[in-house]
């Protein structure tokens, strides 16, 4: 049997699929190598994957139906998971370019439904929500329940309109589905967009980082080990078929927010240099903190983050000097 993971060069997927493979799992890896960062890091990501003698890599644009339905044809009766995790990522980007996330985020979600429909001896599918879809949600930490009608970015609203797919879904075809909304993740082969990345290469360069706004906003910076832990965690224990809606969401998170201040902090010191701030206005689409209940997570998943920021960063840093060394 075999998982589908989309996205795989990705971040997370690249993670997830390492750790699958790492158990005797044999892993069908799927990305279209979006060129919103740099591709030759998603190229490194892939080229360690395919080391292993059980990857499969296919070139594939999750957003055009006929496409990903050639990739997987040979495969399909074989899978017994998928773990969806391709997407167009950045609240910011969505802000300036937001026909980005139509195909990606919204078609490309409903046709991996459609593969799973089809696909006759699946158990699960497993796909990457956010955190995002909290918006500025003023109460603190965000459960599961809580309101997500107002986005704060069309990259939230994407987010949450996959969920939506998903228990139509889950209600219409008995479709096992679990949605994980992760929380700010960050560690070594991480995005280069991301804060704590960014803030790194231009610390050891000796140039400026833009910080938007007073560096007070907080966020649950969640490693990505332990995100990875969830993800398969979740993988494992399906909804039932049977249940009028097997469909589940989940926090995936580090329940310990820090401001964007401390994250500067921790850099400085696992850099061994200090910060020059170029201060911005507020960004358009951030909000003001995330933090994770991860009540039901730890419930149901036994999920127990275990890596603390201090640690993560000083782990990322290490990572990054050994990368970016010529």
């Amino acid at each position: 049997m075999t998982i589908l993971v989309t996205g795989v060069a990705g971040f997370i997927g690249y993670h997830t699929a390492e750790a699958l493979l790492a158990r005797g799992e044999r892993v069908l890896g799927l990305d279209n190598m979006n060129p919103y960062y740099d591709t030759r890091l998603k190229q490194a990501r892939l080229h360690r994957l395919e080391r292993h003698p059980h990857f499969r890599y296919i070139f594939a644009d999750l957003g055009r139906a006929q496409a990903l339905n050639a990739a997987v044809s040979h495969h399909i009766k074989d899978l017994s998971g998928i773990v969806h995790l391709a997407a167009q990522a950045g609240v910011r980007h969505s802000i300036d370019h937001p026909t980005d996330y139509v195909s990606a985020n919204l078609s490309g979600h409903l046709n991996v439904l459609e593969v799973g429909r089809h696909a006759p001896q699946l158990k699960h599918l497993v796909y990457a929500s956010s955190s995002s879809v909290y918006g500025n949600n003023t109460k603190v930490p965000f459960a599961e329940d809580d309101p997500v009608e107002r986005p704060a970015s069309l990259y939230a609203a994407t987010k949450r309109a996959d969920e939506l797919m998903s228990i139509s879904y889950a209600q219409l075809y008995k479709l096992p589905l679990t949605g994980l909304r992760f929380f700010t993740v960050f560690g070594p082969w991480g995005r280069p967009d991301m804060a704590y990345y960014r803030f790194t290469q231009r610390i050891l360069a000796g140039e400026k980082i833009e910080v938007f706004g007073d560096g007070s906003v907080e966020r649950d910076f969640t490693y990505i080990d332990d995100i990875v832990a969830g993800v398969i965690a979740a993988l494992d224990r399906p909804p039932a078929r049977n249940e009028e809606m097997p469909h589940r969401l989940y926090n995936l998170g580090s329940d310990r927010p820090v401001s964007l201040n401390h994250l500067i902090e921790l850099l400085e010191q696992a850099c061994g240099k200090k910060a020059e701030r170029d201060v911005q206005p507020p960004a358009a689409g951030d909000v003001k903190a995330t933090w994770a209940d991860l009540t039901l997570s730890q419930r149901d998943l036994d999920y127990a983050p275990k890596t603390s920021l201090a640690e993560g960063i000083e782990r990322f840093v290490a990572w990054y000097r050994d990368y970016a060394k010529p």
